[in-house]
């Protein structure tokens, strides 16, 4: 058995904090963390961190800022880490990846950028299993496809 990650913990406590409606606090959290992590700090932290800073964003610079931030860790970790923190390949982290950076592109009206997201997202998709996660993400790509006009 191994031990609980308590970077890990620590970013699920901000993630609870933001999901309450205390989006200050769960900032104020994240950014402590990211100044302990640091930039060069352990990819998947700064994955995770980031992935779920950008989700309590006011600002959507900020939150595409931070997306971005996630997508670049999300490009560092390995398969190996990935595992250790229950994700059965760095493959899983991309269809929400790109969710959000599409999602967040079409809301800044770079609706180029955001159907590059919304197909890059949809080609990953089958690394995500067939539970609530995965059709709620499966689903968010399939609302974000709706809001984007064709071409």
């Amino acid at each position: 058995m191994t031990e609980p990650d308590a970077t890990m913990t620590k970013i699920g406590q901000g993630v609870e904090l933001g999901h309450s409606g205390d989006r200050e606090a769960a900032r104020r959290l994240f950014t402590g963390l990211w100044e302990e992590i640091g930039a060069a700090g352990d990819p998947l932290h700064r994955c995770a961190l980031a992935h779920s800073m950008a989700d309590v964003q006011d600002d959507v610079r900020e939150e595409l800022r931070w997306d971005l931030r996630a997508l670049e860790a999300a490009d560092l970790v390995t398969d190996e880490r990935a595992q250790q923190a229950g994700v059965a390949a760095v493959r899983g982290f991309y269809p929400s990846l790109h969710l959000n950076l599409g999602d967040a592109y079409h809301k800044l009206g770079d609706l180029d950028r955001a159907r590059d997201h919304l197909e890059r997202g949809r080609a990953a998709v089958d690394a995500l299993g067939d539970d609530g996660y995965g059709q709620m993400i499966r689903q968010g790509l399939d609302r974000l496809a709706d809001r984007l006009p064709a071409t």
